[in-house]
């Protein structure tokens, strides 16, 4: 057991995500992120006028520092996740006492990075392109805000509700990898900026953060409905995995995928080629679940947060390649509630290992 927490519960059994004391369809889709991340940070949803407080001071920090923007740019070419792990390091440039981990010292840093992450994802999706940064405004919430930066102009309030709903629905997910390695860098009395810095390269690798971008490969390659069984079969044959399906925690379908699977339905009425690649993901989501069933029996693979995702962020716009970078937008705010949680604890995180190398070697010799 490596740590108490308040902050979330996963039940892979029962297939439910308990964050802040509520599951998570009574959060998703009906609070924003701001007010999720409050939840987390300050352990109860907001009032009206602390909102209000919050939402002001994070559109205040959204702007990012000339320092940040420079290595940005210097990444443009880089992946959008190392991009990010770069300028978030950066980002203890502007705090007053950077290595200062009170709680008013966390929480600020806190507001600064989920201010921040989204800026980050939006100006290197822009330089990739070939185009130049968008700057923040201060008048629209953090995720239509974001996409106001990607693209240049005020989201359909469909959209906007949708990056919120999917930021919302990954905000915090037990003790995951990049959230365990954030409590264990915390524990060290290192500060927030560090431990965040540790999650993203955590979450980086692929058996982790995942790979939403390959679902749609895979939708791509079966192309309609009727040829998901021959294609599926001819995957596992292969020996290869399926992308979307199976977690190392839930043995029942994922519950953000079912979030996610609404949010992806509205979406996709907005455009006749959304709805079609909506509607053939369905039907080959169930032809999937009845093959891996047969071939894997016993295994309980079943839908996770990645095969919605996918639907999800490439509605709105957004390049495959970026797709786990803006998954981190909304993670942060969970790793800077266990940063928090963890430096009021002030426990190192010191677990033992079995050796099992040889013993008794001598240097060679008269």
């Amino acid at each position: 057991m490596a740590a108490q927490t308040r902050l979330s519960h996963v039940d892979g059994l029962a297939g439910e995500l308990i964050v802040g004391g509520y599951q998570l369809k009574e959060l998703a889709g009906r609070v924003s992120f701001e007010e999720a991340a409050h939840l987390l940070w300050r352990g109860a949803l907001p009032s009206r006028d602390e909102l209000k407080i919050l939402n002001k001071e994070i559109a205040g920090l959204r702007a990012l520092p000339e320092e940040t923007m420079h290595v940005v740019r210097a990444a443009a070419k880089a992946p959008p996740i190392d991009a990010l792990r770069m300028a978030c390091a950066t980002m203890s440039l502007d705090l007053k006492q950077p290595d200062d981990i009170s709680p008013a010292a966390d929480m600020q840093a806190a507001k600064v990075l989920a201010a921040r992450f989204p800026t980050v994802v939006a100006a290197h999706a822009r330089l990739s392109a070939g185009k130049e940064p968008i700057a923040p405004r201060t008048d629209l919430p953090l995720a239509a805000n974001f996409l106001y930066m990607i693209h240049g102009k005020e989201p359909d309030p469909i959209a906007a509700r949708a990056v919120d709903t999917y930021w919302v629905t990954v905000i915090d997910h037990g003790m995951n990898a990049s959230t365990f390695t954030a409590r264990v860098i915390a524990s060290t009395r290192s500060d927030m900026v560090s431990a965040v810095t540790g999650a993203i390269g955590a979450l980086k690798g692929p058996l982790h953060g995942g790979a939403p971008g390959p679902v749609l490969d895979m939708l791509k390659d079966i192309k309609s409905g009727d040829r998901a069984e021959a294609w599926v079969r001819n995957e596992l044959a292969a020996g290869r995995r399926i992308m979307g399906f199976g977690h190392r925690v839930y043995k029942v379908r994922d519950p953000r995928a079912e979030v996610l699977s609404s949010v992806a339905d509205k979406m996709s009425s907005a455009a006749l080629d959304n709805r079609k690649l909506f509607e053939l993901a369905r039907a080959a989501e169930q032809t999937i679940l009845k093959v891996l069933d047969e071939v894997k029996p016993g295994r309980n693979l079943r839908t996770n947060v990645e095969f919605f995702t996918a639907l999800v962020l490439q509605a709105l716009g957004l390049e495959p390649r970026s797709f786990v970078a803006t998954f981190a937008c909304g993670r942060v705010a969970g790793w800077c509630a266990h940063v928090i949680e963890q430096h009021s604890e002030d426990h190192l995180i010191r677990p033992q290992s079995e050796y099992i190398g040889p013993r008794g070697l001598k240097i060679g010799g008269e």
